[in-house]
Formats: C-alpha cells, structure tokens, sequence
C-alpha cells in the first residue's frame, strides 16, 4: 500500500472540491479549499519527500474558458517533480505528449476512452500507440446506481453503460500501467471511504496484481487508511485530498509522509 499525492486544479487554482458537486456550466464546483500556493509549491513538498506515483488534474472540461489557466498550472507542478506525477484532465491522443514532455510520468484517461456511454476500444488503442502502455494510466471513477457501480466521464458528470467489475478491470489492465479509481459519491466530504468499492478492488487486486491500483474518496482518518487497507488485501493505494492539513483538513500530511515517503 503506498500513499499517493495529488494537486487538484480548477479554474487556475490549487483546490479540493466535493467532486458530485462538479458542473462544466459556469466552471462551478462546491469548494472545501482553495489553496493561496502554486502548483508548484506542492510537487516541490512531494519531490522532497520522494512521494512518487501521485496526480496532477485539471477540472476544467477543454472547452472551458478556464481549461488553459489550469493546464498552465499543470504544467508547473509537472515542471516543479520530473517524472514523478500523473497528469489527468482532458487528456486525448493528441495532447498527451505535452504532458509527458513536460515531466508527467504517465497520462490519465477517462472520457476518450469512455466516449458516448462506452468502451471505445480504437480511441483506446489510439492511446497506446501514442503514449505506450507504460505511459497510460486509465482513470476509471465510479458512482452507484441500481446497486452497481458504473464509471462515470466528462468530470465525473455523465454516467456510462459500463459496470465497473473485477473483468473490467482484468479486460482493460493489458492496455495500461495503472487504474486510478474515484469513489465519487463520497469524493471530498470526508464521511468515509467507499468499502463495498474498496472490496471489490482488493478481490481483483489480490487476484491480478498485474498493475497498480489508486483509490481515491472518502478518506478522513488513520482508520479509513486501515479500513482500506484491510478490505484492499494490502494491495490498494491510497490518496487524500480535504482531508489533508495543507489542504485545510485535520489530517498531519507530515506523518503520512514520514511513514510511506523515501528519503
């Protein structure tokens, strides 16, 4: 289990948001924090503290207004830790490269691979001849409904038609390095993680540990981290945002990077 870092970006600023919360019309979000730092302050703090592995997202749908003030910021948290965070948000075949040039040490993809409500397997495979497998991290965030969890695109707006299974993710883990997964019904309220999300993620995990997996949502306490690390079978990731002292939340960053970092 590793402790994974992130810096959200939204509207050109380092946030944590509630991520339900998250509308593209008038670049609006419900705010737990809103950071007077750079970007790059934050990749510096992970760097020194050999936190690798963690990402970079931009919140802001391409078309926004505000998606090049964000990018810019990205930019600069990449610049800041070299090779050593994932960079997320509006990511498609014909932008990664920026990314990648600019320090990230792999791309992150929802909705272009999730286009129109499914799979679309040439824009993933459009995917891994421009960046190689190695390079691509797919995001696969989920929501419930009817009981099942299905991963949600567009900032966690729009539900597919595709149910988020231990086959999914066994199907889809040849074509990436990486599955970062959002529990996005709990992201940024601090109420808990998602067990019944986190279990089914440990089973596959511990059954096909091929790649790594990052969860993310909910995490609030030492406890959660043990929760999930319990019904993760020791073999799930693990970020936190709004729950994080230098994030505004009661959590000592110090602590955790003292226990998971390399110094």
């Amino acid at each position: 289990m590793e402790f994974r870092p992130c810096i959200d970006i939204h509207n050109g600023s380092v946030k944590q948001i509630v991520g339900s919360s998250l509308r593209d019309d008038g670049n609006m979000a419900l705010e737990n924090y809103v950071s007077a730092k750079p970007s790059s302050d934050y990749a510096a703090l992970y760097k020194k503290d050999g936190l690798r592995g963690g990402h970079v997202i931009m919140l802001n749908s391409r078309d926004s207004s505000m998606y090049d003030a964000s990018k810019q910021e990205a930019l600069r948290a990449l610049r800041a830790f070299p090779k050593g965070m994932q960079a997320g948000g509006g990511i498609r075949d014909d932008n990664a490269h920026e990314f990648l040039e600019a320090g990230a040490s792999a791309v992150i993809v929802t909705s272009f691979v999730f286009s129109g409500g499914y799979l679309v397997e040439k824009n993933l495979d459009r995917m891994v001849r421009s960046v190689g497998k190695d390079s691509l991290v797919l995001d696969l965030s989920c929501r419930m409904r009817d009981g099942k969890y299905y991963i949600v695109t567009d900032r966690w707006q729009k539900f597919t038609d595709m149910e988020l299974t231990e086959e999914l993710l066994s199907q889809l883990s040849g074509s990436c390095s990486e599955f970062l997964i959002h529990a996005c019904d709990v992201e940024g309220k601090q109420g808990g993680i998602d067990d019944e999300l986190a279990g089914l993620l440990g089973r596959y995990a511990e059954r096909d540990n091929s790649i790594p997996v990052t969860y993310a949502g909910g995490i609030r306490s030492e406890e959660d981290i043990e929760k999930l690390d319990n019904a993760g079978r020791g073999k799930v990731n693990f970020t936190i945002g709004s729950a994080l002292d230098i994030f505004g939340g009661h959590m000592n960053y110090r602590i955790l990077a003292e226990k998971f970092g390399k110094f």
